[in-house]
C-alpha cells in the first residue's frame, strides 16, 4: 500500500472513528447534552478548516476572507431551503439541493474573485480576501428577501415595495438575518465531512495537487517548467470556496437564527488558527486540532474566565509542539523507536509470509 493512501485511511479512520464514538456515547445518554450540542458545531468547523488548509497549506497563499464564501453558502442554501420548505419534500432531499446549490454559489464568487485575486500574492492577497469577506457581511446585513403570489423580491431597504400583504412571507431581514429549516443532524454532517475528505485526498495527490504544491514551494520554478500557475491556483482557490460554502448550507441549517454578523473577520482567524496548528497541508492535523481547540472552552466553562487562559496556553504549547525543531526532534526518533518499528513490522512480516506462500 503507497505511503500516501496509508496516511489517508488513517486519517479517515480517525475522523470516523471519533464521530462513531462519541455520537453512540451521545445516543445513549452517556455524553451530557452541552458536549452532545458540540458534535455538529465540529464537524462543521472540521469542513471549514480542511477547505482552509487546501489554499493556506497546499497552495501557500493566505486567505483571510473564508468566512465569506460561509456567508454565500449559508445565505444563498437557506433562501433556497425556505422557498422551497413547502414544495419539495422529504426534507433530506430539500437539504441535498441546498447544499449542492451553496457550494455552487460559493464556487462561483470564488471564481469571480479569484480571477482578478489571485494575480497578487503574500500579503496583498491575504489584504484582498480580507476586504471580500467584509463585503460579503455588509451585503448580506442589509438585503431584504420577501415572496408573495407574485414572486421572489430583493432589494436593500427595509421595506420592499409592491407586495401583496396577504401572500407575504419575509425571507430575510437585513440586521435581523433569517430562519432556516432545522434539517442538519450529525448523520447528515459526517457523510459531507466524509465526502470532503475523500475529494481534498484525492486532489491533493492529484496531477493539479502536485502542481499546488510545486507553485507553493517555488513560484518561479513551477513557472518555468511549464505550469500554469494561474489556472491551478485557481481552482485550488474554487474547490476550497465550494467546500466553505458546503459547510455554511449546514451551519445555517443547524442553528435557530442566521445573521450575517456570524461572518465577520474573527471567525476567519479562527478557521486559520485550526490550520496553522494542525499544521500546513495536514488534513489529520486539522481535523485533530478542530477537534481539540473548538471543545476545550467548552469543556472549561464551568472554570469561568479561567478557562480562555487555560485555552490560551494550550494554543501557545500546540505551537510549540508543532514547529520547535527540539519537538520535530522528539517524534522523529519515537517514530524510529524499536517499539514503533516492532509494531510496523508484524504488518509487514505476514505480508511478506503471505507473498511467499502465494
Amino acid at each position: 500500500m503507497r505511503k500516501v493512501t496509508k496516511n489517508n485511511l488513517i486519517t479517515f479512520g480517525i475522523t470516523l472513528g471519533f464521530f462513531l464514538l462519541f455520537g453512540i456515547l451521545s445516543a445513549t445518554g452517556v455524553l451530557g447534552s452541552q458536549l452532545s450540542g458540540l458534535l455538529i458545531p465540529i464537524g462543521i468547523y472540521i469542513i471549514l478548516a480542511i477547505s482552509l488548509n487546501l489554499t493556506v497549506g497546499i497552495l501557500g497563499e493566505l486567505s483571510l476572507g473564508h468566512a465569506g464564501f460561509m456567508c454565500v453558502g449559508a445565505y444563498v442554501g437557506g433562501i433556497f431551503s425556505i422557498i422551497t420548505q413547502d414544495t419539495i419534500q422529504p426534507s433530506w432531499l430539500r437539504m441535498i439541493i441546498a447544499l449542492i446549490i451553496g457550494g455552487v454559489a460559493a464556487a462561483i464568487f470564488g471564481v469571480l474573485i479569484g480571477i482578478p485575486v489571485l494575480r497578487l500574492r503574500g500579503d496583498y492577497l491575504a489584504i484582498v480576501t480580507l476586504g471580500f469577506g467584509e463585503i460579503i457581511k455588509a451585503l448580506a446585513n442589509n438585503i431584504y428577501v420577501a415572496m408573495d403570489k407574485n414572486g421572489l423580491h430583493f432589494g436593500f431597504a427595509a421595506s420592499i415595495s409592491d407586495l401583496d400583504a396577504a401572500t407575504k412571507t419575509n425571507i430575510t431581514q437585513g440586521p435581523l438575518g433569517m430562519k432556516a429549516p432545522q434539517d442538519t443532524n450529525l448523520l447528515l454532517v459526517v457523510i459531507v465531512l466524509m465526502v470532503c475528505l475523500v475529494i481534498l485526498m484525492n486532489f491533493i495527490d492529484s496531477r493539479t495537487g502536485r502542481a499546488c504544491m510545486a507553485i507553493r514551494d517555488n513560484y518561479i520554478a513551477a513557472q518555468s517548467v511549464g505550469i500554469n500557475v494561474t489556472k491551478y491556483r485557481l481552482i485550488a482557490f474554487v474547490v476550497s470556496a465550494a467546500i466553505a460554502g458546503v459547510a455554511g448550507v449546514l451551519y445555517s441549517h443547524s442553528i435557530t437564527s442566521l445573521v450575517s454578523k456570524k461572518f465577520d473577520y474573527n471567525l476567519s482567524i479562527l478557521i486559520l488558527v485550526f490550520v496553522v496548528l494542525g499544521g500546513l497541508g495536514s488534513l489529520r492535523g486539522s481535523v485533530i486540532a478542530t477537534i481539540i481547540l473548538y471543545a476545550l472552552p467548552e469543556i472549561f466553562r464551568e472554570l469561568g474566565d479561567y478557562r480562555m487562559l487555560i485555552y490560551a496556553v494550550v494554543l501557545i504549547l500546540m505551537m510549540i509542539f508543532n514547529n520547535a525543531p527540539s519537538f520535530i526532534m522528539l517524534r522523529e526518533r519515537i517514530g524510529a523507536s524499536a517499539p514503533v518499528q516492532k509494531i510496523k513490522g508484524v504488518f509487514t512480516r505476514n505480508r511478506n509470509k503471505a507473498g511467499g506462500a502465494a
